[in-house]
């Protein structure tokens, strides 16, 4: 089995889901400026079928013709924001966990530097580094 293909047959539900309805926004798109396939899949650089085959959401489409309708229809400058930094909930919030976790002190930790300042009679202020 192919690379694609098995990515096409394992795809999770919703990303199928989303890819159909890409898909179908790109055929609105194209059918509302009152484009051909034809003529689109030219200004693409793609053959029809494969027009057609992108404009159902098919996953082994390639990024880059999904990237072409987008710049097509003046769209492209919402690609990168999909997977920006700042919406990646995943990664933030184990970001936090780990500075939560960093953040707390090991009671033996805070034990040993309480013994140390008391014996140095309290005269230290700054915990030791």
């Amino acid at each position: 089995m192919s690379k694609s293909s098995l990515v096409a047959t394992t795809l999770p539900p919703i990303a199928e889901a989303s890819l159909r309805q890409l898909g179908e926004n790109l055929a609105i798109a194209r059918s509302r400026r009152k484009e051909s396939q034809r003529a689109w899949a030219a200004r693409i650089g793609v053959s029809v079928p494969t027009l057609i085959r992108m404009e159902r959401g098919d996953p082994s489409v390639g990024m880059g013709v999904y990237a072409s309708a987008l710049w097509l229809m003046g769209r492209i400058q919402a690609l990168p924001e999909v997977a920006a930094p700042v919406h990646d909930l995943g990664a933030l919030e184990r970001d936090v966990r780990v500075a939560r976790r960093r953040a707390v002190r090991a009671p033996e930790s805070v034990a040993g530097r309480l013994a140390a300042a008391q014996e140095d009679g309290g005269e230290r202020t700054a915990p030791r580094r």
